[in-house]
């Protein structure tokens, strides 16, 4: 059986989450905490970098989220969650690469405001504000008159822009402008894996206080 280690607040770890149960494979489910599991020597030898999330199959490890996507998709083609078609294919690695190297750490800037914690810098925010908007347009505009980026069902780009998008109204940026990417988002926060994925209150107060304590110690 596939094991997934992760933490449940980790938008990297959610992905592969959704990824599971929308192709519906069994496995195990291994919350690592991020107060320093990740650093135990047990965790550090099948994840060197001390990254989540990592998945097992049979004693083979598999990090970084875009790779364990390929992998499930490669293993488990059924439901398929990449197109055939070459540009719909390069229009899901576009969305995938945007989200991971641009609006994540775009949006992780607001990460003070949005739990509620003080701080932040206001070029810096303001810099992020811009490339939040320029990402989420650039979505508006791939999307076309599909209801999921390049297919007419849920592709691997879903998973991974999909845990993102719903924090975006968190930073002072209303996806009413977007009106595609909003009922995208929508269609998508609808689906039972992503509602069985959606982190708990508890899991967010936990979060909070860790992000408060880093925050004291700087």
């Amino acid at each position: 059986m596939l094991t997934l280690y992760h933490s449940p607040i980790s938008p990297n770890s959610r992905r592969i989450w959704i990824t599971l149960l929308e192709k519906k494979i069994e496995f195990e489910l291994v919350e690592i905490k991020l107060n320093g599991e990740q650093f135990k020597p047990d965790f550090l030898t099948i994840s060197p970098f001390h990254h989540i999330p990592v998945l097992v199959d049979d004693g083979f490890n598999v990090v970084e989220s875009l790779a364990i996507l390929d992998y499930l998709e490669a293993k488990y083609p059924t439901p398929a969650m990449l197109p055939k078609d070459v540009k719909d294919l390069a229009i899901v690695r576009m969305v995938e690469l945007l989200t991971v190297n641009e609006l994540l750490p775009a949006t992780t800037t607001f990460l003070p405001q949005i739990l509620g914690l003080p701080g932040g810098n206001s070029e810096k925010t303001e810099q992020a504000l811009q490339k939040i908007s320029t990402v989420l347009s650039f979505f508006e505009n791939t999307l076309d008159n599909r209801p999921y980026f390049g297919s007419q069902n849920l592709t691997l780009a879903d998973a991974v822009a999909g845990t993102v998008v719903p924090w975006v109204p968190k930073t002072g940026i209303s996806l009413s402008d977007y009106p595609k990417v909003s009922a995208w988002c929508d269609r998508l926060i609808s689906r039972p894996a992503w509602q069985a994925t959606k982190a708990t209150p508890e899991v967010i107060v936990a979060f909070k206080s860790l992000i408060q304590n880093r925050m004291n110690q700087n």
